[in-house]
């Protein structure tokens, strides 16, 4: 490499660093999910859909109440610590961390010790799943551990680095899997034994999902201590940055925590809406489903096989789209500070047709696939889940938009407008879904419309927010075209190759591994063959260089036109 190649490279990974980190939190969350999929199988078949329905409804209600206490904490944090680094501050950055962290465990706290306390009220009044508060109470704990682990991790991103985050969360992933089989697989044959006492043919489920749920508490804990041991190495060397520090405006605990609350409450609240629309669409699922004649143990079933199998699948690609977004706010916020209009609107686009990369072509080949992979990985031959994982496969590429738009307003310090549109689109979803419910009668796939419906609501209202706030345009061509055109072909091919060895071959596992992929490559080559990501976007990607030279070397870039 030249001098100047190597200068130019060096700057490009200096200006467009988020994309590294965020391809670094991709692939830990992408990792992550996969481990979820595959541990999900042996525990699916543990708890069987009833148990399913009872972890996934209590699950929801964590999802909750994590929005509340956690999850905006990561974001809120990152973005305290990386405005005051940005203009030297690093004492100030420290306090910001010191005083989100002593935020945390007071609301986690509360919070954890709310839920433990209420499950028995929850499950039994508002989610009319009485046997649903095992799993609850179970998970109370994991609240506190959460929040105090999202500070730390929002502490670390907004220093600029993804890789404690990506690394805790591969750990606490593989501990959520192991302990989730176990106590799953243990409590389902105590709960089995009491409920034959009792004479509650559901009681092994219940238990078995509480089991389960053990893991996502253990899981938890093991990824804070991890990060907590990445502080411990790390602390002579924060010691020795603070000591260097020589600001002269030490801001107050209460300033701090006046600016955290001001940047996290927008985010708790457009972040919350994504489950608590979940939350609301179970709980009108059941009662609408009670008085239509079904019995729990059918709803249940029903609800087991939406959160079990289709919501696990289609949350592997939309972790993508959310570690680019995580990775984005801090760096586009810098942009917003200190860079032209026209360095903004690039970086948006970038990330915009990034996220289409990926989501589109996951949407076509869960369509195209979608009961074969029910079979390799559940072994379920069913209707009911296949056309699920159809009807629904739309939601991977509106969810994905709507998510990176959120975290695109809030590098933009639009912080409250995600939250105001979070608030409309849950106002159309929910008239959506209480009339797919009762007037059409969907069932199970109502709860997939529902998904629809907020996420495309929520997408359309976010994009005419940049474009008013920021003047940004988005070039439907390159950034939904092109991508829809490849995944189009591949989805083609893929069904065709899966037909042929599926006749040829047959069985659960062969046919649908060699479409996969024969999938990735069709995709790969037609992609870069009509010009979806340019060279800018490839050098911009980890190992982007080497890849720019494989597709230069086997001409899958589009020929450039030379004028006469």
């Amino acid at each position: 490499m030249s001098e100047t190649e190597a200068q130019t490279t060096k700057k490009r990974t200096k200006k467009d660093d988020y994309i590294v980190q965020g391809s670094i939190l991709a692939a830990a969350a992408v990792l992550t999910k996969i481990i979820g999929v595959v541990y999900r199988i042996p525990l699916t078949n543990i708890l069987g859909d009833e148990g399913n329905g009872f972890y996934g409804y209590a699950y929801q209600v964590y999802a909750i109440a994590l929005m509340i206490s956690s999850f905006s904490l990561p974001t809120a944090v990152s973005k305290l610590v990386s405005i005051r680094l940005a203009k030297r501050q690093r004492r100030n950055a420290f306090r910001a961390f010191i005083c989100s962290l002593a935020f945390a465990i007071g609301v986690g706290l509360f919070i954890s010790l709310t839920i433990f306390l209420g499950a028995g009220l929850i499950s039994t009044h508002l989610m009319k799943s009485p046997l649903s508060v095992y799993a609850l109470r179970v998970l109370a704990p994991g609240l506190l551990i959460v929040a105090v682990m999202a500070v730390i991790r929002g502490y670390f991103q907004g220093m600029g680095t993804m890789l404690p985050t990506a690394i805790s969360q591969i750990i606490e992933q593989v501990f959520n899997a192991v302990i989730s089989i176990v106590g799953a697989s243990v409590l389902f044959g105590i709960g089995t034994k009491a409920g034959e006492k009792s004479g509650e043919e559901l009681l092994g489920p219940a238990y078995g999902a509480a089991g389960s749920t053990l893991g996502t508490v253990v899981g938890s804990l093991s990824g804070l201590l991890f990060l907590l041991f990445v502080i411990f190495l790390y602390k002579n060397v924060i010691r020795k940055q603070l000591k260097r520090d020589r600001t002269q405006n030490v801001e107050s605990y209460s300033f701090l925590l006046k600016a955290l609350l001001l940047t996290a409450i927008p985010v708790v609240f457009s972040t919350a809406v994504y489950n608590i629309n979940q939350i609301i669409d179970l709980t009108i699922f059941n009662h609408v489903m009670e008085s239509q004649g079904y019995v729990e143990k059918e709803y249940m079933a029903l609800q087991g096989i939406y959160t079990g199998k289709y919501d696990t699948l289609i949350n592997v690609p939309m972790a993508i789209a959310n570690a680019l977004g995580t990775s984005l706010v801090p760096s586009l916020t810098a942009v917003v500070t200190a860079g032209t209009k026209k360095q903004v609107h690039s970086k948006i686009n970038q990330t915009l047709r990034l996220t289409m990369v990926i989501a589109i072509p996951s949407c076509i080949g869960y369509f195209v696939l979608a009961s074969p992979i029910m079979v390799l990985l559940y072994n379920d031959s069913s209707a009911t889940p296949a056309h699920l994982l159809m009807a629904g496969a739309i939601v991977v590429v509106l969810y994905g938009l709507s998510s990176v738009t959120n975290s695109i307003l809030h590098g933009l310090n639009y912080m409250t407008s995600p939250a105001k549109n979070a608030a409309a689109a849950l106002g159309i979803h929910l008239v959506a879904f209480v009339l797919m419910m009762t007037v059409f009668k969907m069932n199970v796939y109502a709860l997939v419309g529902g998904n629809i419906v907020f996420a495309l609501a929520m997408s359309i209202l976010n994009l005419l927010k940049i474009r008013k706030v920021s003047g940004f345009k988005i070039d439907f061509v390159s950034t939904f075209g092109k991508p829809f055109a490849a995944a189009a072909v591949m989805g083609i091919v893929t069904f065709g190759v899966f037909r042929l060895f599926d006749t040829l071959i047959g069985g659960r596992v062969i046919p649908v591994c060699i479409s996969l992929i024969v999938a990735i490559l069709v995709y790969a080559v037609v992609m870069l063959k009509i010009g979806t990501l340019s060279e800018d976007d490839i050098l911009d990607l980890p190992m982007g260089g080497r890849i720019l030279r494989i597709s230069k070397k086997f001409h899958l870039l589009p020929a450039v036109k030379v004028e006469e």
